[in-house]
C-alpha cells in the first residue's frame, strides 16, 4: 500500500495526505477528516524512518525532567505531550533522577536518537549548566519551570512572586502574624524564587519569622514530614506554613495529623502547585495553581515557532485556590 492508495481513496491530492500525515496545520478540516476516515480504513502506516531520511526530520521532541515521581511534573507532562500531539509530534521523556550526570547522558541521548528539539527542566541552577548549554547549541531548546540563569536559550514558567505574595495577602487576611517556610534547596531555581520571595515579602507585610521556622531541602512528602517534626521539636510553631510545594505541604498535614497539631485552628497551611492530592488530602490544601496547560503551549509554541535571536523569559501568572487548610470553608 502506497500513499496514492490513501489518497485516492480519500479523493485528495498526494500532497494533501503528506500535509496531513506530517501534522501540518494548514489542511482545510474536512479534507483532514476524509485523510484520517481513510488512513483507518485502510490501516496504512506511513514508514516513520524513510520519511525522516527524507525530511532530516523525525517529529519527536525530548523532554527531560528533575525528578517524575514528583506530581507535579507528571501532571506538567501530560500537558506537553498533549501540545506537541496537536501539533504532529511525539514526546520521548527522560527521568533525571535529581542527578546531573544522568540528565548529561540523557540529553546525549536524546541528541543521538535526531530529536527536532528539547525541553528542559533543569536539575541544579548551576550545576546543569554546562550540559545543558551545549545541547541548546545542538537543537532548539526551551526550558520550563526550572530555568539557568544567563543560558541562552528560552524560558516558560510561573511567577513564582506573585505567587507567594497572593499567599501572604490571603494569609494576613486570616489573621496571621507569624510565618514558616518549608521549600526546596537553592541549587532549585523555584524553590529559590520563592525562598527569597517569602523573605522580601513578609518584611513588606510586617510578618515575623525566625530562621527556625525556615527549612530547605527537597520537593517530597517525606521533607515536609521530617522538617515539620523538627519545627515542632524545637518548641514554639508559627501561625502558619507556606509551602514551596504541594508535595511538601501534603507530607506537614501527615505530620501535623499524627502529633496532634489541628489544621487550621493551630497552624494554617499552604502549598504551591495546585495538584490533584492538594484537594483529596484532609483538610484540603490551600494553594497556589500554576497554569500548566498555557505554559505547555507556550513552551512547545516557542520551541517550535520562535525565530528570534533573543532569548524570551515567559513568568504566567498563577491563581490562589482556597481550601480547608487556611480556614476556608469547602465548596
Amino acid at each position: 500500500m502506497t500513499i496514492r492508495t490513501v489518497a485516492d481513496d480519500a479523493g485528495v491530492s498526494i500532497a494533501t495526505v503528506s500535509r496531513v500525515l506530517a501534522g501540518a496545520e494548514t489542511v482545510d478540516p474536512a479534507l483532514r477528516r476524509a485523510v484520517q476516515v481513510s488512513v483507518r480504513k485502510l490501516g496504512y502506516s506511513r514508514n516513520t524512518i524513510a520519511s525522516a531520511l527524507r525530511s532530516s526530520k523525525t517529529r519527536t521532541i525530548g523532554m527531560v525532567l528533575p525528578e517524575i515521581a514528583n506530581p507535579f511534573n507528571t501532571d506538567l507532562v501530560q500537558e506537553v505531550e498533549d501540545a506537541l500531539h496537536a501539533r504532529g509530534f511525539q514526546l520521548l521523556l527522560c527521568n533525571a533522577h535529581q542527578d546531573v550526570e544522568r540528565e548529561r547522558e540523557a540529553l546525549q541521548s536524546l541528541l543521538g536518537q535526531q530529536v527536532d528539539g528539547l525541553i528542559v527542566s533543569p536539575v541544579d541552577a548551576t550545576g546543569s549548566m554546562e550540559a545543558v548549554q551545549a545541547a541548546a547549541r545542538a537543537r532548539p531548546l526551551v526550558q520550563v519551570d526550572q530555568r539557568i540563569e544567563g543560558l541562552d536559550a528560552d524560558w516558560v514558567g510561573v511567577d513564582d512572586e506573585r505567587g507567594i505574595r497572593q499567599v501572604l495577602e490571603h494569609l494576613v487576611e486570616q489573621g496571621v502574624k507569624s510565618v514558616g517556610f518549608i521549600g526546596a534547596r537553592e541549587t532549585d531555581s523555584s524553590g529559590a524564587a520563592r525562598h527569597q520571595a517569602f523573605r522580601r515579602l513578609c518584611r513588606h507585610f510586617d510578618l515575623s519569622f525566625s530562621e527556625n521556622w525556615i527549612m530547605l531541602g527537597e520537593y517530597s512528602a517525606s521533607f515536609g514530614r521530617s522538617a515539620t517534626a523538627s519545627m515542632a521539636e524545637q518548641g514554639t510553631l508559627p501561625d502558619a506554613l507556606v509551602c514551596g510545594a504541594d508535595i511538601i505541604a501534603i507530607g506537614v498535614l501527615q505530620t501535623c495529623h499524627r502529633s496532634g497539631i489541628a489544621v487550621p485552628k493551630d497552624l494554617q497551611v499552604t502549598g504551591f502547585d495546585d495538584i490533584e492530592f492538594a484537594d483529596l488530602c484532609t483538610p484540603r490544601l490551600t494553594t497556589v495553581r500554576q497554569p500548566l496547560e498555557a505554559m505547555a503551549r507556550q513552551a512547545v509554541r516557542l520551541l517550535l515557532e520562535d525565530g528570534d535571536e533573543a532569548s524570551v523569559r515567559l513568568a504566567l501568572a498563577p491563581e490562589m485556590t482556597l481550601r480547608e487548610s487556611t480556614g476556608k470553608p469547602a465548596s
